[in-house]
């Protein structure tokens, strides 16, 4: 095992910066699980199959994206008291990704209806 290095106290501007990064994914997290729930039900015009699965696919979005997002922040506060640079993080492409998966749902399921 590696030997690490002695953590010190950050700059608390950066400590709360990370705190604001942190709560801003867990606000996307509880919207894409308010945007399950709604999907499921309020589009009763739609197959219920179909409004099932982008229900689904939201609300597990928001699940993965909280725990991530906790993770995201622990690996950054560790990472800010060793002093070695932040840990690159693929949230920004999870998230984009499942928002459009969910968009071109959201188009077939209209231009179907």
């Amino acid at each position: 095992m590696a030997e690490q290095g002695p953590e010190v106290e950050p700059d608390y501007r950066f400590t709360l910066a990370n705190e604001r990064t942190f709560l801003a994914y867990i606000r996307t997290a509880l919207a894409f699980d308010a945007a399950g729930v709604a999907a499921v039900q309020f589009l009763t015009t739609v197959g219920e199959a179909s409004v099932r699965a982008v229900g689904a696919i939201l609300t597990l979005a928001g699940i993965v994206l909280s725990v991530g997002a906790y993770l995201r922040w622990r690996a950054n506060v560790q990472a800010m008291r060793r002093g070695e640079p932040l840990p690159a993080t693929s949230m920004p492409l999870g998230l984009a990704a499942t928002t459009f998966v969910v968009s071109v749902i959201a188009v077939a399921l209209i231009a179907l209806s």
